[in-house]
């Protein structure tokens, strides 16, 4: 009877050990929460190198870190595709937005999350929001309030709808609506496009500085007039002093831009490339 018992026990002890194993270790295990991808243009989702569907796309998925791949489809071949790794939390959605342009520097979208924060609000009806942007430095606006630079971290939040905009100096804004659970934390990564209108009036100034520069310069330009010598010519000698190498000779009458000017000597270019130096005694400024 005893050694019946001892049995018994044992199987009990067992079986309660059976289900702490199912339904604390491998449920664990087993924990999903959701995922949604929308792109522009509509591309074909790989996640973990694994072809699953294509934009927009939306599944159960177990938590985890996953890599998300998106290859624009049909005749969209000058389009950059795109892929970075991804967090999937439990009973939560992971939101991935991605407008796609030719290269990265003209592709943008965000990445939302929700976790649950690490410490409880004060106030149990707050939560909080992290915002990265790529590039850094973007300026953050909450309901058109601003407040801060990212990275960022929004505590006191109030529970409900949100607008969250970001914005940096030649990047086009992004603003997307959130909402944020009481507890949790809203972990948005936004990815921000170049500017290519402000881009191209940028270089549009520049090159018209550059044009007035060199109008400026045109107009300014001074030359200088070789006049009638007792030789019929001018020399012209490697530098400003009559003990300088002969280089070649100029006639009278000839006109040259003025290059430079030195203790009574002029510095022309003769011919194509070449250059040298005229006595002023035998030229003068026009």
């Amino acid at each position: 009877m005893k050694g019946k018992l001892i049995l018994l026990t044992i199987l009990l002890l067992g079986f309660a050990g059976y289900v702490a194993v199912r339904f604390f270790i491998l449920d664990s295990q087993n924990v999903y929460g959701r995922i949604k991808v929308v792109s522009s243009p509509v591309s074909s989702v790989f996640i973990d190198n694994l072809a699953i569907g294509k934009t927009p796309y939306e599944q159960k998925y177990k938590i985890g870190e996953y890599m998300l791949k998106l290859i624009p489809e049909g005749t969209a071949t000058d389009t950059a595709s795109w892929q970075e790794k991804i967090n999937i939390y439990k009973n939560s959605l992971t939101y991935v937005n991605r407008e796609l342009g030719s290269t990265d520097l003209t592709s943008a979208g965000e990445i939302f999350t929700t976790s649950k924060m690490e410490k409880p609000p004060k106030d149990p009806n707050h939560g909080e929001i992290y915002i990265e942007t790529e590039p850094q430095g973007a300026i953050v606006y909450l309901d058109n309030d601003e407040k801060g630079i990212a990275s960022l971290i929004m505590s006191d939040v109030l529970k409900g709808d949100h607008e969250l905009t970001v914005f940096l100096p030649k990047f086009l804004r992004r603003t997307q609506k959130i909402n944020v659970d009481a507890g949790f934390r809203v972990n948005a990564m936004f990815k921000l496009a170049i500017d290519q209108s402000a881009q191209g009036a940028t270089e549009q100034a520049g090159k018209t500085e550059e044009s007035k520069q060199a109008t400026e310069s045109a107009t300014t330009k001074t030359t200088i007039l070789i006049k009638d010598t007792e030789t019929g010519f001018l020399r012209v000698r490697e530098g400003p002093t009559t003990s300088a190498s002969e280089s070649a000779r100029v006639s009278p009458g000839a006109d040259f831009e003025l290059l430079d000017e030195q203790n009574g000597w002029y510095k022309i270019e003769y011919e194509k490339g070449k250059e040298g130096w005229v006595s002023s005694q035998y030229a003068e400024k026009q």
